[in-house]
């Protein structure tokens, strides 16, 4: 029988393009969207992550459908672009609520079901954010910092019921993703930040729009999911930012961040 897959965000970039790879290979794919949408070969819920109760029955919907729930991959995010400083505190509920804790509902919602079947897969995304905090979008890393923690921790506790863990930490890439970032109005006014913010955005939004495509991501999943014993972690980035990675395990702190601060003109 195909694997049944759900991902989280699949009406566009990540989330879209390996929903309709999997979809392509066989799997029978669930997609969530805060909206309605069709498509021809994935299976569209209505979800909010933040909302527990969205997530349940959407879980519930899948299960009752199908008997069980074999992948899950924790796809929807946004970001906030802004100085850490003059972030409200609706800006800062909004990032963590949807990239972090909207990441444990779903999480807290299928394990139950991959425990009862005996097995399972959750692949949680993170970023190169995750791995390093970037000026200017620091609540969007301490989002993915805290998906890094969670999902270390939650590998160690799951293998023991035949549940495998991984998470993704892509660099930049060519999507929407962009476009729909939500940039602080208060920080680009700002005597303190307004300039440097401006120069730092700049050249995000450069690296972003000139990125890889969505579809190298999707196939790193594909062969994710179809791996017998996939890693914990996955780098999936152009060299120059897999390197960076490397660097931030082995330079002192202060270098790096002085390596941020030039890279980015803050």
């Amino acid at each position: 029988m195909s694997k049944i897959v759900l991902i989280t965000g699949a009406s566009s970039g990540f989330g879209k393009a390996t929903a309709e790879l999997l979809a392509d290979k066989g799997y029978t794919v669930y997609g969530t969207s805060r909206n309605e949408v069709k498509h021809d070969k994935i299976r569209f819920l209505v979800m909010d992550v933040r909302d527990r109760a969205s997530v349940q029955a959407a879980i519930d919907r899948i299960v009752d459908e199908n008997g069980r729930l074999d992948v899950v991959v924790n796809n929807a995010g946004m970001g906030i672009g802004g100085s850490l400083e003059m972030a409200t505190s609706e800006e800062i509920e909004l990032q963590m609520g949807t990239n972090f804790r909207g990441c444990v509902n779903v999480c807290q919602a299928v394990l139950p079901v991959m425990r009862r079947q005996g097995g399972g897969q959750v692949v949680n995304l993170s970023s190169i954010g995750g791995v390093m905090g970037l000026p200017y979008q620091g609540f969007y890393s301490a989002s993915k910092f805290a998906i890094e923690g969670f999902t270390e921790a939650l590998a160690a506790e799951v293998k023991g019921f035949g549940i495998k863990v991984s998470m993704v930490e892509p660099g930049d890439f060519a999507t929407n993703f962009t476009a729909r970032r939500c940039n602080s109005e208060a920080t680009a006014q700002s005597e303190a930040y307004g300039d440097s913010f401006r120069r730092s955005l700049a050249i995000i939004e450069k690296e972003e729009n000139g990125g890889l495509k969505p579809e190298i991501l999707a196939k790193k999943i594909a062969k994710i999911i179809e791996k017998k014993n996939p890693r914990l972690r996955y780098v999936v980035a152009n060299l120059e930012q897999k390197l960076s990675v490397v660097l931030k395990h082995i330079l002192p702190g202060n270098w790096m961040v002085n390596i941020l601060r030039n890279y980015y003109k803050v």
